[in-house]
């Protein structure tokens, strides 16, 4: 089951077309991913202060389907694809919420995406191995 996140679409997410830039689409994930983090009790700051690392990003992978439009609310979507020993592959979307039943009219996917996090040392940041307990906790939840 994926985290999902509501974000709605104001004027500065638009482009000169009135469409959401393509570039936002990542600014959305990234929001998505942290408050993922944030439900299962992993604040990214006290992470990074308690563990001396933290996770960036190292590789994303966008397909774009269809635009979003000024005051459209989104959906968007984090879920755990893979954990490595030093990075994470997080699977991501952006839907369209319907503006009426959500049974009747499922939401539409606009963009989905695949991004990598990494996990450095936020001293020198050089790659370094995730904390086991951090996988562990990432890993069991679903």
């Amino acid at each position: 089951m994926a985290f999902e996140f509501p974000i709605r679409i104001y004027w500065e997410d638009t482009d000169a077309g009135g469409i959401v830039f393509y570039a936002n689409y990542l600014k959305f994930f990234e929001r998505a991913r942290t408050e993922w983090l944030r439900s299962l009790g992993i604040g990214q700051q006290a992470l990074r202060e308690q563990t001396g690392g933290m996770f960036v990003v190292t590789h994303s992978q966008v397909r774009y389907l269809r635009p979003a439009r000024l005051d459209d609310e989104l959906i968007v979507t984090a879920q755990l694809q893979e954990a490595g020993r030093a990075s994470l592959t997080i699977l991501q979307q952006a839907l369209l919420k319907p503006e009426h039943d959500m049974i009747e009219n499922p939401p539409a996917l606009l963009s989905e995406g695949t991004i990598r996090i990494g996990w450095v040392d936020a001293a020198t940041l050089r790659p370094a191995r995730i904390p086991s307990t951090l996988l562990e906790q990432l890993s069991t939840t679903p």
